[in-house]
């Protein structure tokens, strides 16, 4: 996909990276950078770090890195033209019609929505046939109105091996476009017949929050397995980033949300008023939910089944939300299993009071773990008050004198004992943590060891292509020198040398040779990979000199000349090239 250089740089200059990051991820400068907890995976001490200057980003951590464009692209999980969409409508731009990006698979995309949402239709309207009849008579024995039914867009997918798949067919889709939407599947016998891949269900539509229907759950009326059979992930589906209702309670007006477990514990707490419900797809709550959920409201609130199994999940959830802004708050279920049954077994009253009542992080942990012990014991009270202090020693300093309080109180026990331990337990963690997540990024690699095995065995000369690299796409300028010095043959990696003469080449051509200017020849992972590169330029001078001396290497590495009194492995950047200086 190439656009316009113009568009990019359009694009490029009011979509500031900062700013539209920073309405993601809590970020802070720290002079001419700034930094936070990356998005895209779990970690307590921020390696997350944007550059204004270079407008692009890279995370230490997990590797992840690019411009403006990557960073929508693997947030909100977009195509690399969905994603230049979404930036453009950000702004206040066009984005230019003709343009080379390949259209058949957004074309392929367009029929996938399109024949999701006759599928939706169509499941809807067997409820009003004989045939489906038994699964309209299942959600009003559930106690759904025709109204919540219709809101839903909930259907009945018929006991036959055709019927959605001839009724599509019918409306001109091809059988590859049905399984490819896994609304069919292929026959094993004979792959050119295809089969109806939801059968004898009701049917739940998963929304998107643009309106599209992107995916189906099923769920049987009996005690067959599989209860319930979700759409493989598809083009426009991923199981992982899915959250069913979202669609529906954006439009709620609050600022909060209140996350369930299944289907029914979501259209119930809708249907009784509480429009702000929502749910994960699939049996545990991913990061990339907890990141969409954040983004759509301040504070969450967990209304998992008051099981254990729940409850465990209720913890889990916890856990990965750490890594958003969002408040949490866990609903402390009771007159039911879920909020399906409270509501039927109850009413609406005692729900609300549930969610007034609502529990934050710690409060819910300290439950958790008071329930498992008998703290009229001293044994009890001991077991407890070592559980209690590890919750506490994650909190701040006013949560802590807080609770301390509450549990010096109930247990008969001094203050400062649980402070102090807490306090102590607190410092421990922190070199703990600091020396895991090193071990982590030590043990996950280097992205540039990954995409250029060469690297470790010609470490100098990859060093000082990295370097030279970084140079030319901040001083474009020193490109005439290399040229008269240097050839991209002259590279002792070839992952570097097609870096090279990816950035070389427009610079020749009196382009731009930044990131943003750089997709379609590069690969996302390779976009990472030239991100992590650029960061290099904010240790250097960005010198004529600098340049002459990664020449210097790189030439001496391609003859064969060894640094053997040298140890370059674990060399500095700057000590590094102290070693080619005249």
């Amino acid at each position: 996909m190439r656009f316009d250089d113009a568009f990019l740089m359009e694009l490029r200059s009011r979509a500031d990276i900062e700013t539209i990051i920073s309405s993601y991820v809590n970020i802070k400068r720290a002079g001419r950078i700034s930094k936070g907890l990356c998005p895209f995976h779990g970690e307590k001490t921020p390696s997350f770090t944007v550059y204004p200057d270079t407008q692009s980003y890279y995370c230490f951590g997990c590797g992840n890195g690019g411009d403006v464009v990557t960073f929508i692209k693997n947030i909100e999980n977009l195509d690399y033209l969905d994603a230049v969409k979404f930036l453009a409508d950000r702004v206040g731009m066009d984005v230019p019609e003709e343009n080379s990006y390949d259209s058949t698979i957004n074309k392929r995309r367009l029929r996938m929505l399109e024949a999701n949402r006759e599928a939706a239709r169509f499941f809807h309207s067997c409820l009003g046939t004989k045939e489906g009849a038994v699964g309209y008579q299942y959600f009003k024995n559930r106690g759904l109105t025709d109204e919540t039914i219709k809101r839903f867009g909930l259907g009945f997918a018929p006991d036959s091996f055709n019927a959605l798949t001839n009724y599509l067919m019918s409306k001109g889709y091809t059988k590859d476009e049905l399984v490819f939407a896994n609304l069919a599947r292929r026959s094993q016998k004979n792959p050119n017949n295809i089969y109806d891949n939801f059968r004898n269900r009701i049917m739940f539509p998963i929304i998107d929050v643009k309106g599209n229907v992107i995916a189906f759950g099923g769920r049987v009326m009996d005690d067959s397995k599989p209860k319930y059979l979700n759409t493989s992930d598809t083009m426009v589906y991923k199981k992982s980033q899915g959250v069913f209702a979202l669609n529906l309670a954006k439009k709620s007006g609050k600022d909060s949300l209140i996350l369930c477990e299944g289907y029914m514990d979501v259209i119930a707490l809708h249907q009784a008023g509480f429009t702000n419900a929502v749910a994960g797809l699939g049996t545990a709550l991913t990061s990339e939910q907890a990141s969409l959920l954040s983004r759509y409201a301040s504070e969450i609130m967990i209304a998992y089944d008051a099981d254990e199994a729940g409850q465990k999940a209720a913890t889990r959830a916890l856990q990965i939300f750490k890594n958003t802004p969002a408040k949490i708050k866990v609903l402390r279920l009771s007159g039911g299993k879920d909020p399906d049954e409270i509501i039927k077994n109850y009413g609406v009253e005692k729900m609300k009071a549930i969610i007034n009542g609502a529990a934050n992080e710690i409060e819910f942990a300290l439950l958790r773990e008071h329930s498992k012990y008998d703290v009229t014991s001293d044994d009890g009270k001991r077991q407890y008050l070592r559980s209690a202090i590890e919750i506490l020693s994650n909190v701040g300093a006013v949560e802590l004198d807080i609770y301390a309080s509450r549990i010096a109180d109930e247990l008969s026990v001094t203050k400062s004992v649980i402070v102090d331990e807490a306090k102590r337990l607190a410092k421990k963690k922190v070199y703990s943590n600091q020396r895991k997540e090193f071990n982590q990024i030590q043990r996950q690699g280097d992205i540039l060891d990954n995409l250029n095995p060469e690297r470790r065995k010609y470490h100098a000369g990859a060093k000082a292509e990295e370097m030279l690299i970084a140079i030319l796409l901040s001083n474009p300028e020193h490109l005439k020198m290399v040229d008269e010095k240097l050839d991209a043959e002259d590279f002792v990696t070839d992952f570097n040398k097609r870096i090279f003469k990816a950035v070389a080449d427009r610079l020749r051509e009196g382009k731009s040779a930044e990131i943003s200017f750089l997709y379609g020849e590069l690969t996302d992972e390779e976009i990472s990979a030239v991100a992590k590169i650029q960061t290099i330029s904010h240790t250097l001078n960005n010198s004529a000199d600098e340049c002459a001396d990664c020449i210097k290497v790189i030439l001496n590495e391609k003859n064969k000349k060894s640094l053997k009194d040298v140890n370059v492995e674990n060399i500095s950047d700057e000590d590094f090239l102290k070693f080619f200086k005249n």
